[in-house]
């Protein structure tokens, strides 16, 4: 789908069904209305591009030949990833006045299809130790996504991450610059409501291990508090969200992932939005996910573990609590310490803040690097070889 316009150019690079990452959605939420938006990725056009270029389905960007980065082949083995090569053909000849290239995986590729010069990389995780809690992960795959941060990411004309404690790092690693646009959601017109008892817990996102389900279906047997949990999850693993089935009570209600556009209507309805990340990986212990911005928006209180900038944010907006450690002991104890009064307040107080902490308000950065690049205007597309 193409359509004719006279706004300037911006491609938007992501190996992940565009049309349900909620981060790179707001980059085309953001763009869109000044830029004449192409994407390339996994699944169907998201609304309000010009034109989408969708990576067949079966092809893989993330799964790179172990046994080429065994022997240190970093480059081969990016290059021979089908989706890389069907998304390489499918962009050249193509013209930008910027690209934003989400994640480490699609530098090489930005690199080869537009002038370095007008490339800006956004981070959403501290990639070489991404998946470091596997066995082996470390070994085969840390050295290929450092090799990714210190050809690519350091030389891309900017960076951004989601939180201070990951932009820290790559400084620290890759003597890289990087600056933060947090996941805040976009602002959603609300109002928080009323809560009684039984209080209504709710958790979303991916069905994932080491996230946390586990403690939280098992603190539900044993708070005393009249509440109830709904659990809004993405079948990222199937087999696990049988087991969180198996070992729930009759308080624990499992639904469909709604639309990331409707998630925080659908939120609105509960009282206390919960997560508790068990810090697991380097990643893990600096998160500040999109399920955090999402319970802000849907003018919900909050219950974290203390992970530091999560923890940061409750207690300078006093939008609810954080537990004294990772342990389902330390969640009950907050859980059991509620009531309709102390999560009204907490809800009132995620409502003060739900403007300040939205992504239209927190995406500064992407519209910073984006406009400084595109006032470039590079002259024509020399090829950076990668």
């Amino acid at each position: 789908m193409s359509l004719p316009s006279e706004r300037p150019r911006l491609l938007i690079i992501s190996f992940s069904p565009i049309e349900r990452d909620a981060r790179v959605l707001k980059q085309v939420a953001l763009f869109s209305k000044d830029y004449a938006v192409t994407t390339c990725g996994f699944g169907e056009a998201p609304a309000g591009v010009a034109t989408h270029h969708r990576v067949p389905t079966g092809y893989t960007a993330a799964r790179p030949y172990s046994r080429l980065l065994r022997l240190r082949l970093f480059r081969l083995a990016y290059w021979r990833q089908s989706a890389v090569r069907w998304a390489r053909k499918a962009l050249r000849g193509g013209h930008w006045e910027a690209v934003i290239a989400n994640d480490p995986e699609s530098l090489p590729l930005a690199f080869a299809v537009a002038p370095r010069s007008i490339v800006h990389a956004d981070l959403h995780e501290y990639s070489p130790r991404m998946r470091e809690h596997l066995a082996g992960w470390s070994r085969i795959y840390r050295p290929y996504y450092e090799w990714l941060c210190r050809r690519f990411v350091a030389r891309a004309t900017s960076r951004t991450t989601v939180s201070r404690g990951l932009a820290d790092e790559y400084r620290r690693v890759f003597g890289a610059e990087v600056e933060i646009v947090t996941n805040a959601a976009p602002f959603a017109a609300l109002q928080p409501t009323p809560t009684s008892l039984p209080l209504r817990l709710v958790h979303s996102g991916g069905a994932m291990q080491n996230r946390g389900l586990e403690e939280l279906v098992e603190a539900m047997h044993r708070v005393s508090t009249p509440m109830t949990l709904d659990l809004y999850l993405v079948p990222s693993d199937p087999a696990l969200i049988e087991r969180l089935r198996a070992a729930a009570g009759s308080t624990v209600t499992f639904h469909e992932a709604v639309p990331y556009t409707e998630l925080a209507r659908t939120l609105n309805s509960s009282d206390i939005g919960v997560f508790l990340l068990p810090p697991r990986t380097f990643s893990y212990a600096h998160a500040l996910p999109n399920k955090f911005f999402d319970f802000v928006q849907a003018r919900l209180a909050i219950v974290v573990g203390p992970t530091p900038e999560m923890a940061e944010l409750v207690e300078d907006h006093r939008l609810g609590w954080v537990t004294e450690d990772f342990s389902v002991d330390a969640l009950v104890a907050v859980l059991d310490s509620l009531g309709p009064d102390s999560v009204d307040a907490a809800k009132s107080a995620s409502h003060a803040a739900a403007e300040l902490l939205s992504a239209e308000q927190q995406s500064d950065g992407w519209r910073t690097a984006v406009t400084a690049i595109a006032r470039l205007k590079p002259a024509g597309y020399a090829r950076l070889a990668p």
